[in-house]
């Protein structure tokens, strides 16, 4: 097995650690301060090709993969975690479409994403529909050309500036998860609002929003891969390639959180030293490099995987582990590094409250620890996660 990054891999690696440091870094606390969308993060992102990391150089993407993507956002997460899911917004909405939509709408519809001309959200989850995705109460119905949706969506990362959202809407009422369609709303169509943004915990940089769908009428031609009822095959699909760059922001959120606690208290003097040469906190250093290491291989492994096109049901559980693994790293970590600083990580003063609260979100979003179990112990229990005896 090779475990070194290709000379590609390891420039954008290094072109988002510094985009990170002069551009991200110096932005993070305003960002959480204000929960405004940073723009010129955007644009710096795009000015050095980032947004366009993970998606084929035929849709205007570079082409270099799920893992090189993964890299960068775990660059930028060390300082921010907001705009590391900028990056990661550049995946989410494209991939339903990468999946099952046809050439003109991936021409259409994932080129600007990757060139950075436009933004897009990704619509799936409903006051009533989050864990059980099936369950979604929003409908299309076909009137002609068009087809007419309503319906409510919540919770929508990026939705008060994309310019369109994928959104997923039964077109069979009555068929469960084989009822479901995808289709392209562009945010401007008639009857989509926004009626709402959130007031959440952390990562407010990126505003999340609750998005009504009111005989919202779209062209026939925005149904992904123009055939009905295979919506839900390319939602658990495309998230099935997402889940590493998840587990990429929590690998980098983790990273980032111990490096500034190790550099806090190299200098904070307790009982006449350093309190590095305490045992006890050298083994919570100790442990949090043990975690992150384990999250860097699940991480690494899942977005590897991805690109070699394994992300169909037989490979959900390693794809489960790079999401599962780092989440969880990402909350302790942040835990335990402001416990190093005591009273002061406690203070926005320093980052640690921040991280602590933006890692909170991993082990929700798309697909919580206990959705990502559910599909590991299915695994075990069909035998495509087999340890041999």
């Amino acid at each position: 097995m090779d475990f070194d990054l290709t000379e590609e891999q390891k420039l954008i690696q290094q072109t988002a650690r510094r985009i990170a440091k002069e551009v991200v870094a110096p932005r993070a606390d305003e960002i959480d301060e204000t929960g405004e969308y940073p723009f010129d993060i955007f644009d710096a992102f795009r000015d050095v090709g980032l947004l366009g990391v993970g998606l084929p150089v035929e849709y205007g993407g570079s082409g270099a993969g799920v893992l090189a993507l993964a890299l960068a956002i775990e660059e930028v997460a060390k300082y921010c975690c907001a705009s590391g899911l900028i990056l990661q917004l550049s995946m989410l909405p494209t991939q339903p479409i990468m999946v099952g939509g046809s050439e003109e709408q991936k021409q259409k519809w994932v080129r600007p994403i990757a060139e950075g001309s436009m933004k897009a959200a990704f619509c799936l989850t409903e006051p009533g529909a989050g864990s059980d995705a099936a369950n979604v109460k929003t409908y299309a119905v076909r009137d002609g050309d068009e087809y007419v949706i309503n319906g409510e969506k919540i919770y929508i990362s990026g939705g008060t500036v994309a310019d369109y959202v994928t959104v997923f809407a039964k077109t069979d009422r009555e068929a469960g998860s084989r009822g479901v369609s995808a289709f392209v709303v562009p945010t401007d169509s008639p009857g989509f609002s926004i009626s709402r943004t959130d007031r959440k915990m952390g990562v407010h940089g990126v505003p999340t929003a609750h998005i009504s769908f009111q005989d919202c009428r779209i062209s026939a031609e925005n149904l992904v891969g123009l055939e009905e009822n295979k919506g839900f095959h390319h939602v658990m699909l495309g998230l099935n390639r997402l889940r590493p760059l998840v587990g990429a922001r929590g690998l980098g959120l983790a990273e980032g959180a111990m490096s500034y606690a190790l550099e806090w208290a190299r200098e904070r003097q307790a009982f006449g030293s350093a309190i590095t040469e305490f045992q006890a906190v050298q083994f919570m250093f100790a442990d949090m490099a043990i975690a992150i290491e384990t999250a860097r291989m699940a991480v690494y492994k899942g977005a590897w995987m991805v690109d070699q096109g394994r992300y169909q049901r037989e490979d959900t559980a390693y794809l489960a582990f790079s999401k599962t693994i780092p989440s969880e790293v990402a909350v302790k970590v942040s835990s335990d590094a402001l416990q190093v600083l005591g009273a002061q990580g406690y203070m926005k003063d320093h980052p640690l409250e921040r991280h602590y609260r933006d890692a909170r979100q991993f082990m929700i979003v798309e697909g919580t620890s206990q959705i990502q179990r559910v599909m590991i112990s299915r695994a075990i229990l069909n035998g495509d996660l087999n340890y041999g005896y």
